[in-house]
């Protein structure tokens, strides 16, 4: 369950790499050109946890639990 997994740090080096913060509102557009309003994780193709978890496991970041109105430049919209 994602309650067992340690929930995603923005300072992780691979978070960073990928620009995964905690608040999608927040990415860095200029940084981050292919963000639109609205993505987030809990509607991510990679986001493994109900759409009502809050945190969830994400098969980006194995043994991480992201937040559900999190980001990352991987972001695959639930097709």
């Amino acid at each position: 369950a994602a309650g067992d997994l340690p929930q995603l740090s923005e300072d992780d080096p691979t978070a960073t790499s990928l620009g995964y913060v905690h608040d999608a509102t927040s990415v860095d557009t200029s940084k981050y050109p292919r963000y639109q309003a609205g993505q987030q994780c809990s509607n991510c193709a990679l986001y493994q946890g109900a759409a009502d978890s809050e945190w969830a496991g994400c098969s980006i970041f194995p043994g991480k639990a992201v937040k559900a109105t999190g980001w990352c430049s991987v972001y695959a919209p639930k097709g």
